[in-house]
């Protein structure tokens, strides 16, 4: 029985979140109301606040799901694909990150949005934000590449760029040729972290 009620509890909780998800897509992030979440989700608010306090720890856990998502497909990680700084291996980990941007898309849009309000969640971006590009010194760092002082610069110039790409790419679609893109990318990325 207790098996039962766990496995009951672990769907309304991603029932809770892919309805909210769905909803902050189709409405936006500000519009979408706890009420409207927990009756997508077929449950009542007090359903929702059992595994969320609020809509930003909801977004929150959303934040987390997209990051597994990324990392998940990372073979080599990113520490290790600068590490060796190869520019095969900088290219194929750059363009399988373009490949993955549809499927997160809805997640990356109602991350931004809900950061322009909930200061909770701006944190929690610029945390991911400081672990990518941590992850990118360990490669610098493992690989003895460049000055010590330099190495950090380095990552977050060549992830602001990747990221700077990202958001217009969530605004606008591909406005500005891929392969390009992704060929001056590399290059940039090349030149600061290999």
């Amino acid at each position: 029985m207790a098996n039962l009620r766990a496995t009951q509890k672990l769907m309304t909780r991603r029932l809770l979140l892919d309805h909210g998800l769905t909803l902050f897509h189709d409405k936006g992030y500000a519009s979408t109301t706890i009420d409207e979440i927990a009756a997508a989700a077929g449950t009542t608010r007090t359903t929702f606040y059992l595994h969320f306090a609020s809509k930003s720890q909801l977004m929150q856990a959303l934040i987390t799901d997209v990051a597994d998502i990324l990392t998940g497909a990372d073979d080599p990680p990113l520490a290790e694909v600068v590490e060796r700084g190869d520019r095969a291996l900088i290219e194929q980990w750059i363009d399988r990150k373009f490949d993955q941007w549809t499927s997160i898309r809805s997640y990356l849009v109602a991350a931004y949005q809900a950061a322009a309000i909930e200061p909770e969640i701006a944190a929690a971006l610029e945390t991911w934000f400081t672990a990518t590009t941590g992850a990118m010194q360990e490669g610098l760092d493992r690989a003895g590449r460049f000055d010590t002082a330099s190495r950090n610069v380095r990552c977050v110039l060549a992830f602001g760029q990747f990221e700077f790409v990202a958001r217009r790419w969530l605004r606008n679609g591909w406005t500005l040729d891929r392969d390009t893109t992704l060929r001056s990318l590399t290059d940039s990325w090349c030149h600061l972290l290999a």
